[in-house]
């Protein structure tokens, strides 16, 4: 996923502040049966070809080829598996594998994003309020940040519930800035942990004590159906 924007936020003292969630334990690792994956991908299997790009991508049981992750995140994007689609959409952005297309780019990561996955979301966040490779448009950047928040992104949960503090493109709203400061700090982000800790000092108790009630309802949307 593209860097998280980062904005000031007016800053908040540790005492009833939410505990922090601790992140989990790093998976153990998996063994990658690229055989396997490289036959099922060639007989159409959308899920595996997202995977075989996966694994040139991160160099995970095959030697890393940005080259091959765009070809098989394109074949996955083509037969509408949303994860290859922001994948595919992520390499032609960044020129890895394939010729710079940002505007291409946008078009992946909008079906992506359309179909629910919230890193393609909070890509398009970034897109949109940096104007890489179209118009900047703070609606849309807000628009979509908002998505990849509400689908359990924590980054974008940081920066959107920057955005409702300051009034980045929205109203402000110190409660929803608060609830989406303590999604992410509870989820392990440090910068979302040490925002939270400054914003409560200009709080009022009220706001706080609402904030709380609100990050204790929430429930992350569904994720992305595999494929379309």
């Amino acid at each position: 996923m593209l860097s998280a924007l980062g904005w000031a936020v007016i800053g908040c003292n540790h005492q009833d502040m939410p505990a922090p969630i601790p992140p989990p334990a790093p998976p153990a690792p998996v063994a990658v049966d690229i055989s396997l994956l490289l036959s099922n991908a060639e007989r159409g299997d959308a899920a595996a070809q997202y995977q075989l790009g996966s694994a040139y991508a991160q160099g995970a049981g095959a030697k890393m080829d940005y080259k091959q992750a765009a070809h098989w995140y394109g074949l996955a994007a083509s037969n509408k598996y949303p994860a290859g689609e922001a994948g595919y959409g992520e390499l032609l952005l960044a020129g890895q594998g394939a010729p710079r297309d940002p505007s291409n780019a946008i078009v992946w990561l909008t079906r992506a994003g359309e179909a629910g996955h919230v890193g393609a979301q909070y890509d398009l966040a970034f897109i949109y309020e940096s104007g890489q490779g179209t118009a900047r448009n703070k609606d849309l950047a807000v628009k979509w940040c908002k998505l990849a928040a509400e689908g359990g992104d924590k980054d974008a949960q940081f920066d959107y519930g920057q955005r409702c503090l300051v009034g980045n493109g929205l109203p402000k709203d110190a409660v929803e800035g608060l609830k989406w400061l303590m999604l992410a700090a509870q989820q392990g982000l440090p910068d979302a942990q040490a925002a939270l800790e400054a914003a409560r000092k200009a709080a009022v108790a009220d706001d706080f004590s609402q904030a709380t009630q609100r990050a204790a309802q929430f429930s992350p949307r569904s994720a992305a159906a595999p494929a379309r």
